[in-house]
């Protein structure tokens, strides 16, 4: 049974998403679902979990990649307070269930948990698998991926192939688009530039003169702009496409993104599995430039799509705003061949991802029958005992979920081996108390 829910991690769009989606389903089958949701102060988390009514809890702890020697010292030293201050949150607050999303706060979140014996599971986006979820892989009961290579990273059993879950407006955006794809891509008017939930500067930078050159070639219509640049550059971009006589609408952050990718005719952005997941959710034509890192981990998410027929890869270094600008303006002027490339993207979307990996939980931590049928459909469903939960057909068929009874065996040996600290039994409850600084 599913009472309590702890999410952990975050930071960025990428990692954070996934997880709401998770928990809007969850939610959704069990309405007095309680949850906690546990990140940093420096995360998107900070703006976006507030909105949801839940409580965020912020744990002093920072990344170990890409840090100066001095920073990398006083973050791993922050590591033990981190471990005591979640061991304590798992105390208090005693979840059913605590999944990692990914991000600095899931590690002594997660890694606390399984210590204690509360099942955890983990949601890995991205084909190349993060420190932190690299870190816990032996330590966590259930792995949820996006792409079937990641599987091997976590030990035999743990990990499954469900796909990368969206958000619930995503899914319904996504059936309005399969009902009416004609309709649909008619309303479908505007550029949208994304790149990411912080932004991107040297997209930032190039876009808007991009965009000024494929003006000039498209012909009919002028082009319609949204732009969501991050906060540090908005002002800067905005400033910039008045200068080019552009009709653009620039923002730090869109709120509402399903309703921004239904608008859109054609997306400039980079190549998160997060930012593809959407995309392919709702179908959209796409031009995708992934960020240019040195693992380059970005790349064959925008490849995937480039071989399906549902987006242009760019790589950034050969790019220039007027070799992107005549990208933009040739598929402006063709949409016959956006149409295309949205069906496309819609062949490759998984929008029932969440759903599946509620299935899954609900199997292995034995919900009941009615929170496994909790669906808008409920009359055509028959009711399932808890080792039977209700199919996901589209996402199903991708992984073999193991019997329920035999996932709960699995589960138990594995903590039974790692367990270290006897659980709690108290009465206090997490109410007003935060870690970190959130007030």
């Amino acid at each position: 049974m599913i009472e309590r829910v702890i999410l952990a991690g975050g930071g960025t769009g990428g990692h954070l998403f996934p997880g709401i989606a998770v928990y809007e389903e969850l939610k959704r089958r069990e309405p007095d679902l309680e949850t906690l949701f546990v990140g940093t102060a420096r995360g998107l988390e900070t703006k976006v979990i507030p909105s949801l009514g839940e409580r965020l809890v912020c744990l002093d702890v920072g990344p170990l990649k890409g840090r100066t020697p001095t920073q990398l010292v006083k973050n791993l030293l922050s590591l033990p307070t981190a471990g005591i201050e979640a061991a304590k949150l798992v105390r208090s607050f005693r979840p059913s269930l605590v999944i990692g999303v990914g991000g600095y706060a899931a590690g002594p979140m997660v890694g606390a948990a399984a210590a204690l014996g509360v099942p955890t599971a983990l949601l890995e986006q991205n084909a190349g698998v993060g420190l932190t979820n690299r870190l816990l892989a032996r330590a966590v009961d259930r792995a949820y991926v996006s792409f079937n290579e990641t599987v091997g990273a976590f030990p035999q059993g743990v990990a499954q192939w469900v796909g990368n879950p969206v958000r619930r407006n995503f899914v319904d955006a996504g059936n309005m688009a399969r009902m009416d794809p004609a309709g649909f891509e008619m309303r479908a008017r505007r550029v949208l530039v994304i790149g990411g939930s912080q932004g991107a500067r040297s997209l930032n930078q190039l876009v808007p003169e991009a965009l000024a050159q494929a003006a000039r070639a498209v012909r009919g219509r002028p082009l319609e702009i949204l732009h969501q640049t991050g906060h540090a550059m908005c002002d800067a971009v905005r400033a910039r496409y008045e200068e080019l006589g552009l009709n653009a609408t620039v923002t730090p952050f869109i709120d509402d993104m399903p309703r921004a990718y239904a608008s859109a005719a054609l997306v400039i952005g980079r190549a998160g599995a997060t930012s593809i997941a959407e995309i392919c959710a709702i179908g959209r034509p796409s031009i995708l430039i992934p960020i240019p890192l040195a693992d380059d981990h970005q790349w064959p998410n925008a490849q995937a799509l480039a071989e399906a027929g549902a987006a242009l890869a760019l790589r950034e270094r050969e790019l220039s705003a007027e070799s992107l600008g005549a990208s933009v303006a040739k598929l402006m002027s063709d949409p016959d061949q956006r149409r295309r490339m949205a069906d496309a993207a819609r062949t490759l979307g998984r929008p029932d991802a969440a759903a599946a990996i509620v299935d899954d939980l609900c199997a292995w931590l034995g919900c009941s029958a009615t929170e496994l049928e909790n669906e808008d459909d409920a009359e055509d469903d028959v009711a399932a005992e808890p080792s039977e939960p209700k199919q996901s057909a589209p996402v199903r068929s991708l992984s073999t979920f193991p019997p329920a009874a035999d996932q709960r065996r699995a589960t138990a040996r594995r903590r039974a081996r790692r367990r270290s600290h006897a659980w709690s039994h108290t009465d206090g409850y997490y109410g007003t108390r935060a870690v970190g600084s959130m007030e």
